[in-house]
């Protein structure tokens, strides 16, 4: 592999952080609320700092950072430093696809998503991997692309098929790895991109979020390697889901803290009832610190019915 060329590291504080870092498309509900929670217990219950980032590149709506933060601070999460915005970050984004453009570690990909959809999965790669379809084209190929006006977006010429992570709750995972789109057709930098180069840049060191991104953890882990970046320590917990095993959504009913306060609850009892869920007690985010164990946390989603806010642990 070609080697990274050298760059003047950013220099981030010594101590490590924790981060909640949330996507400015509407009200967080309960499940992302329990995972805020989380992630704050996580790194104060350490000696952490707290880092609050809005992850605001796509999918912004008027407003509701505003209510997002309030949200998170009427449960008792706080955080050290200034809110982040990754909107304000853009050439750090863009350094680092320079970086590894210099190396010789990615390449334009002019395929739509309908047609990465309908071919076949790369050689042993996961099922929906992208198939390299643009990863060797002539010099004339990408031209005659780009005349007929496709837009290209950057991709990882990645070097291995799988990378292993660490995760505090689910032990040692091994998971696949193939040419992750680095920057899309439209500019916009791609999460799995900007998750990183924030992350180190930040001093983050503590990832606590959903498992629903577990199996996208390890391609990131080996970005950051390529970028000569540290990878942090992740937690991926239990999501919440809804009566029907799914994923618990905005339109599943009264999943929101003012749907909640809407309905008679206070705030504590939303608190209670989250930590209640997750082997707890207590109203605020304070009062969980005591006794927080991350070892006794459940292994097994949370099923939520907002109407009757019947809940049990387990599986769909």
């Amino acid at each position: 592999m070609t080697a990274m060329p050298t760059d003047p590291a950013p220099s981030t504080p010594t101590a490590g952080a924790g981060r909640y870092a949330p996507s400015p498309s509407g009200d967080l509900h309960l499940g992302n609320l329990r995972t805020a929670l989380l992630a704050w217990l996580f790194a104060r219950s350490t000696g952490r700092r707290f880092v609050l980032r809005v992850d605001d590149l796509d999918r912004v709506r008027p407003g509701a950072e505003e209510r997002q933060l309030g949200d998170l601070a009427a449960l008792g999460i706080d955080w050290d430093g200034p809110v982040l915005h990754q909107s304000d970050r853009l050439g750090r984004y863009d350094a680092a696809v320079g970086r590894l453009t210099e190396a010789g570690l990615t390449y334009e990909c002019f395929c739509t998503r309908k047609e990465i959809q309908q071919a076949a999965t790369a050689p042993h790669g996961p099922q929906g991997a992208y198939p390299g379809t643009c990863r060797d084209l002539t010099p004339a190929e990408r031209d005659a692309r780009r005349a007929a006006g496709r837009p290209a977006a950057l991709r990882l010429r990645a070097a291995r098929r799988d990378f292993e992570i660490t995760d505090r709750l689910h032990g040692k995972y091994r998971g696949p790895v193939d040419d992750l789109v680095l920057r899309r057709g439209d500019g916009i930098p791609a999460y799995n991109l900007t998750v990183v180069v924030d992350d180190a840049e930040h001093g983050i060191d503590q990832v606590v979020r959903g498992d629903d991104l577990l199996p996208s953890t390890p391609r990131q882990a080996y970005l950051a390697t390529l970028l000569g970046l540290p990878v942090p320590e992740y937690a991926h917990v239990p999501l919440v889901l809804n009566t029907t095993g799914q994923r618990l959504a905005k339109r599943d009913g009264a999943v929101t803290l003012a749907d909640r306060r809407h309905r008679g609850d206070s705030t504590r009892a939303v608190v209670a009832m989250l930590a209640a869920s997750l082997g707890l007690s207590g109203g605020s985010a304070d009062e969980l610190l005591t006794g927080f164990d991350p070892g006794r946390l459940p292994r097994t989603p949370w099923i939520l019915d907002p109407d009757s806010l019947v809940c049990a642990a387990g599986g769909p």
